[in-house]
């Protein structure tokens, strides 16, 4: 449980805690107050309401900068949150330790594996490929600046889902395990670069 003591940043948390929440994650201790501070400014409203432990509405949380172009910015908030539709203080800590720089490989394949993996059974079957490619294609986030990417078709979609399968599945039983998934990762020199947020 987290301690605050209102207006004091560094007087946010105990010793103790502070050295637990560092032992627990990626993140130095001055790292843990900018988290702190940086959550606490997304919805200051819910450090109101409750000062011991400040719960923010998911779609505060998908506004950050970091994520609100991020295709897969609902799956990501959802795999860290504990509750639905809000997310609190030590969820965001989490999330931001897995995103940091520091947070190793194994820890961020482990994560993007549940992110990608969206009916939650352990696999990223045909209908999570799906998912995925629909996420990575959509228009939805293109500004006005920007160009609209042509819409895939059903088609595509299903030829992209069979060249993935064919290319990762290698049991063939149509879906990828967390180890086909961590060896098709190991082939991605750029995947821990781009899995980051900078705290």
């Amino acid at each position: 449980i987290i301690v605050l003591i209102m207006g004091n940043s560094h007087g946010a948390f105990s010793k103790e805690e502070l050295a637990e929440y560092q032992e627990l994650t990626y993140l130095t201790k001055r790292e843990i107050i900018e988290v702190y501070n940086r959550f606490t400014k997304i919805d200051p409203q819910a450090l109101k309401e409750d000062a011991r432990n400040p719960k923010v509405e998911w779609e505060k949380i998908l506004a950050i900068p970091e994520l609100r172009m991020n295709p897969f910015k609902e799956r990501i908030v959802s795999v860290f949150s504990s509750e639905p539709s809000r997310m609190s203080f030590e969820d965001f800590l989490d999330m931001m330790s897995v995103f940091s720089e520091a947070a190793d490989k194994a820890t961020k394949v482990k994560y993007a594996f549940l992110i990608y993996d969206y009916d939650g059974d352990l696999h990223i079957g045909e209908a999570d490929l799906r998912c995925i490619i629909r996420a990575l294609t959509s228009n939805e986030e293109a500004g006005p600046q920007q160009q609209p990417q042509q819409q895939l078709t059903d088609d595509d979609v299903e030829k992209l889902v069979s060249n993935i399968l064919a290319e990762s599945d290698r049991d063939e039983d149509r879906k990828l395990s967390f180890a086909e998934f961590e060896h098709v990762i190991s082939k991605a020199p750029d995947f821990v670069s781009s899995f980051r947020i900078r705290v």
